[in-house]
């Protein structure tokens, strides 16, 4: 196995099995999933609220766009699923035509940059998860380095369960749909788009020290 392959197996169980920080984390922002898969991160949000490891849990504040059903429903949704209202914000990301990942991850590094936050955590459904939190760290590294992210995957779901996705024009399974992620990741890092997966592993390494 190369050295590449071996940093990315590394990076990916990372990911998938990160350590979280000992203390109360400042958010934990919830990546704009499309319909079918939004109960995923209002779960996993829900338990960080319940054990009381994050103080917020952060939205996109745009209308509904891109496969995302637009803040003010996903709110709704997030209450019913049992987060407290008081506990959701929301991250400007309007005036855009569209939203993706990218967008997302420089408005919330630069929403934490501005309220002075020091730990993040990152929330996608899993499928999506290691494309988002490479995103976010990259972000960060850009523009606010000193910013402490910390994976938390969303809950599992049906992996042969056919739904929508990026943008809301991707369809597929759930298994499916990991094949696709990895396409991007590849391709957006061979643009610099994303951080490699070494500048990613030693951003952790770099945090957890």
């Amino acid at each position: 196995m190369t050295r590449s392959s071996l940093e990315q197996v590394e990076l990916f169980l990372r990911i998938f099995a990160d350590m979280p920080p000992s203390g109360v984390a400042d958010a934990a922002y919830l990546f704009a999933e499309t319909e079918p898969n939004q109960e995923s991160v209002f779960i996993a949000a829900r338990d960080l609220i319940e054990r009381k490891r994050v103080r917020k849990i952060l939205i996109s504040d745009c209308t509904p766009k891109s496969g995302y059903i637009g803040a003010a429903a996903y709110r709704t949704a997030m209450i019913a699923a049992g987060i407290p209202a008081d506990g959701i914000e929301e991250v400007p990301m309007e005036p855009t035509d569209i939203l993706h990942t990218n967008i997302e991850s420089n408005a919330v590094v630069q929403f934490a940059r501005t309220r002075g936050y020091e730990s993040l955590f990152v929330v996608a459904v899993p499928f999506h998860q290691e494309r988002a939190f490479i995103n976010m760290v990259t972000a960060a590294l850009r523009n606010y380095p000193s910013l402490k992210l910390y994976s938390h995957p969303g809950a599992s779901q049906r992996w042969d369960e056919v739904v929508t996705h990026s943008q809301g024009t991707l369809r597929g399974t759930r298994a499916e749909l990991i094949a696709e992620e990895q396409k991007r990741i590849d391709a957006y890092t061979a643009k610099g788009d994303l951080a490699p997966h070494s500048a990613v592993l030693k951003y952790l390494g770099d945090r957890d020290r």
